[in-house]
């Protein structure tokens, strides 16, 4: 960030410098393209004067001028200042002309033979229009400066706002997991005190994962698919022969960066609603990748009394599911969820574009 700053803070001072000696050679050495003609030096004396009267003129505007009159909507007395401004520079310019005796010295620079009437040379056209070129280049740069300065800002925000709500919402999705875990590892203990031991030890390994392999924002796709199998094995654990759980995840991966725990909720919500300890239930879920497009479906017994749904919040993580996929996956994601496939089912459907 430091490094960006100063490279950006060297390219403006090059690029000023560039701009001064663009207008020096145009106020010094175009001058002087004919060999033939020889100017007066109080000429160069003069042009001196005028650059050093264009580079204050610059800075004041920039600096001063369009911070404290024009970014503040004080466009009038911004309008009189710079009207003001150019007649000084005009009347300065002026003086100097006078002072200096040029309007008789260029003249005979031009007419060597001293014939005709010495009269103002055309000073009053070309030293207007630099005048007023010098000024709006210096507004539009302070302007463009002003606009880009509150554009990075405004995605500084944003872009902290978006890490303070994905860690938010994290935040809500991992203890939320992990509470329902653990009250099914309780449940166990009073009934296979081996198997809940089974279970703590896999649901550390997912511990694990959670707080070290997720803290960069991104895991690769193979841990977080080994993370879905862990976490589909331990939900088995405390499952009766009434419900059959598959899950099937492509055997060769092309291994890319997803968000942590991003299919999760969707398969846990299956569990919550879609089993039954009374009635035949199934839990469906596949994932297939083709190039860097993943698809999730998950599909799962559908049992009207507990019917979930995603817009009415019934699940915290899948709410913040979708909040997630929106900061995280802007138009790079479709979720289809269907409260009754035609095979009577409730199905989830993620497609997901990953970089």
């Amino acid at each position: 960030m430091a490094a960006t700053l100063f490279s950006r803070r060297y390219v403006t001072r090059i690029s000023h410098w560039l701009g001064w000696g663009l207008l020096g050679y145009l106020l010094f050495f175009a001058q002087s393209f004919n060999a033939d003609l020889r100017l007066p030096d109080r000429f160069w004396i003069r042009q001196a004067i005028f650059l050093g009267l264009m580079v204050g003129t610059f800075y004041l505007n920039s600096l001063v001028l369009v911070p404290r009159q024009l970014l503040i909507n004080k466009t009038g007395s911004y309008l009189l200042t710079l009207l003001g401004i150019v007649l000084a520079v005009l009347i300065l310019i002026g003086v100097v002309e006078f002072t200096f005796d040029l309007p008789r010295l260029m003249h005979l620079a031009f007419h060597p033979d001293g014939k005709g009437t010495p009269h103002f040379y055309g000073w009053i056209q070309p030293t207007l229009f630099t005048i007023i070129l010098v000024l709006g280049i210096s507004t539009s740069i302070a302007l463009v400066q002003k606009w880009q300065t509150e554009t990075n800002l405004r995605l500084a925000l944003e872009q902290a706002k978006t890490v303070s709500e994905l860690s938010f919402l994290k935040a809500q999705i991992n203890p939320h997991f992990f509470f329902n875990t653990l009250n099914n590892i309780y449940a166990l203990t009073l009934l296979d005190v081996e198997t809940a031991r089974e279970a703590l030890h896999r649901l550390s390994r997912m511990m694990r994962y959670v707080l070290y392999e997720t803290q960069s924002g991104t895991t690769l796709l193979s841990k977080e698919l080994a993370f879905l199998n862990d976490y589909v094995q331990l939900m088995e654990l405390r499952m009766t022969d009434k419900v059959t759980v598959r899950i099937d995840t492509p055997s060769a991966l092309h291994d890319l960066p997803v968000a942590p725990m991003i299919f999760l909720p969707f398969v846990e919500n299956a569990f919550k609603h879609g089993v039954s300890a009374l009635h035949t239930s199934w839990i469906d879920v596949t994932v297939q990748q083709q190039g860097n497009q993943l698809r999730l479906d998950v599909r799962n017994t559908l049992f009207t009394d507990k019917l979930p749904s995603l817009e009415a919040g019934n699940g915290i993580g899948l709410t913040n599911t979708r909040r997630r996929l929106d900061l995280l996956y802007p138009g790079q994601y479709t979720l289809h969820i269907d409260e009754r496939n035609p095979a009577g089912e409730y199905q989830v459907q993620l497609t997901l574009t990953l970089s």
